[in-house]
């Protein structure tokens, strides 16, 4: 190569380092909550449920959702999943609501049945869900964490 091509090529690097600074470096992680859950009919001997979930973005550029991956886990057994590319594009500052449908894990939940036969008394249950929310090549994927504490007699406890 000659020398006129290394120049070349250290100013493409230049730019492309130059353009990679530019992305936002103040990118919040949105908020997710779930708004509702209510059993939904199925096909076949498997219930659904369906999940209500309310997005908010707190940065200034649009959230293009492309897909979004979940599990819902109740005193540590996965209990539900599911997978929906029907989102919304949630503006700038802006917040939207998203309704998934999840699949109830058979074999997992016959684990958490049998150990809530065993603890008759329990009133509080621990759940988590784990979303992963994709914004397109250019964003990074976007995972939310929420835990907290269910109880048969009270709200719901967030983390």
């Amino acid at each position: 190569m000659t020398r006129f091509h290394y120049i070349i090529l250290i100013l493409f690097f230049g730019f492309y380092l130059t353009g990679c600074a530019v992305l936002q470096t103040d990118y919040e992680t949105p908020t997710v909550s779930i708004t509702s859950f209510r059993a939904i009919p199925g096909e076949g001997m498997a219930p659904k449920f369906e999940i209500g979930l309310h997005i908010i973005n707190p940065n200034r550029s649009a959230l293009d959702l492309k897909g979004i991956s979940y599990t819902i886990n109740l005193e540590g057994h996965k209990l539900l999943t599911g997978v929906s590319n029907k989102l919304p594009r949630i503006e700038g500052y802006g917040e939207g609501d998203v309704l998934l449908e999840a699949s109830l894990d058979f074999f997992s939940s016959i684990g958490l049945f049998a150990e809530l036969a065993k603890n008759k008394k329990q009133e509080m249950f621990s759940y988590s869900l784990d979303a992963k929310l994709d914004v397109g090549i250019l964003h990074p994927i976007i995972r939310v964490n929420k835990k907290g504490n269910l109880s048969l007699f009270s709200s719901p406890q967030n983390q």
